[in-house]
């Protein structure tokens, strides 16, 4: 919101990176320099779109992202910096879980060298009419950068189970829809993990990935990050094991037809960084070597054999196999991607959310292919 332009040598000015549609509704220039986590859906209505951000907190839009307006009001000022993820009751209309905190840019190391996690802010906030106000909602959990929230579907309504996690606090869970929490560690090792991403099976068995300490080549093993697995809600925790050398883990997600068939990205010092399981993590095998920071994997809930990726190597991928061949998406032309999303309005198109670059949208299969399109990174082996 600090880019300005003038068009009469100076004498006014206005800014350059939004316009103003009608009340509180905003649209963009197309210069958007911001940091997104996510393109969220309302159960409901599927015009009805979020979008989690840094800096300015959350976004929402109405009529399919023709125009937004900031959805933050009731959020603490301290926590207000940044929305990493929405919870939505597919049961009840307009509730909604966010999760906030004063801290952006996490899992990233800057974020805490110099500082401890002790000292972020943040927490849960609730909502009963799909994010125009909230209400903190997080009695029992302490200060904490939460960087991800999940219900559970197969509890009942009105006593939702809720698990949310608190970087360097660990993982917390509600039984009330959210208004008592506790933190559930048994078996979590780490003194203060790095709690970043939780997934649920159909089945419910519950994963996390804790984010590695340190991107440093020489950094001790215990700083590599973890992940681990409860199949009794949270009350206990089991360590995994990675792939031999991956280090940074940053999503693991499940194939929605068959629970053991696992796909796990990592933040790598060397690749590969995209590896699946068919024996629930047992073992692991190789998946993509092209590239190495990979942030996070989709899967397309319409077609499970559908799957994207993306991250901090100038490039998107698509395979449509479950991970056997790749193709690099087209026309998507930006360094630092985060995630990529289904349009659930259009099957033709997808959504990729970007660390800095705004929220691109484009045909699945990239078009055809621009002469500006970037080079993919080498990768390191």
């Amino acid at each position: 919101f600090r880019t300005y332009r003038s068009l009469d040598g100076g004498k006014q000015w206005k800014e350059g990176n939004s316009r103003h549609v009608a009340g509180d509704a905003w649209t963009t220039r197309g210069l958007d320099v911001t940091t997104s986590y996510g393109v969220q859906f309302d159960p409901f209505d599927s015009k009805h779109i979020y979008v989690p951000t840094t800096d300015i907190g959350l976004f929402q839009s109405r009529d399919g992202g023709s125009s937004w307006q900031s959805s933050t009001v009731g959020v603490p000022e301290r926590w207000r910096n940044t929305t990493y993820w929405l919870a939505f009751d597919p049961k009840v209309k307009g509730l909604v879980w966010g999760a906030f905190s004063g801290v952006h840019d996490l899992p990233r190391p800057k974020m805490w060298r110099g500082r401890s996690t002790e000292r972020y802010h943040g927490g849960v906030g609730v909502s009963t009419d799909g994010g125009l106000h909230w209400t903190v909602s997080n009695q029992g959990m302490p200060q904490t950068a939460v960087t991800h929230i999940l219900m559970d579907p197969d509890s009942p309504v009105g006593n939702r189970v809720l698990y949310a996690t608190g970087f360097g606090k660990g993982v917390f869970k509600s039984s009330d829809n959210g208004k008592t929490w506790a933190l559930k560690n048994d078996g979590i090792t780490e003194a203060h993990p790095f709690a970043w991403r939780l997934t649920q099976a159909k089945e419910g068995t519950l994963y996390l990935v804790i984010a590695r300490e340190s991107e440093r080549r020489d950094a001790p093993a215990s700083q590599d990050g973890a992940l681990y697995r409860s199949t009794d809600k949270a009350e206990h925790w089991t360590r995994m094991n990675m792939p031999a050398g991956v280090s940074g883990p940053t999503t693991v997600s499940v194939d929605p037809r068959d629970s053991k068939r696992l796909y796990l990205t990592a933040w790598g010092r060397v690749g590969p960084i995209v590896y699946v399981s068919t024996n629930g993590g047992r073992s692991w095998k190789a998946l993509f070597t092209d590239s190495q920071h990979v942030y996070d994997l989709t899967i397309d809930a319409s077609n499970p054999d559908v799957l994207y990726i993306t991250g901090f190597d100038e490039a998107a991928y698509r395979s449509t196999d479950r991970g056997a061949h790749w193709t690099q998406i087209n026309g998507y032309n930006f360094k630092w991607g985060h995630r990529v999303t289904p349009d659930a309005n259009d099957p033709s198109m997808i959504y990729i959310n970007t660390y800095g670059g705004g929220v691109w949208h484009g045909p699945v299969d990239g078009g055809k292919p621009q002469q500006d399109d970037l080079t993919p990174i080498p990768v390191a082996h």
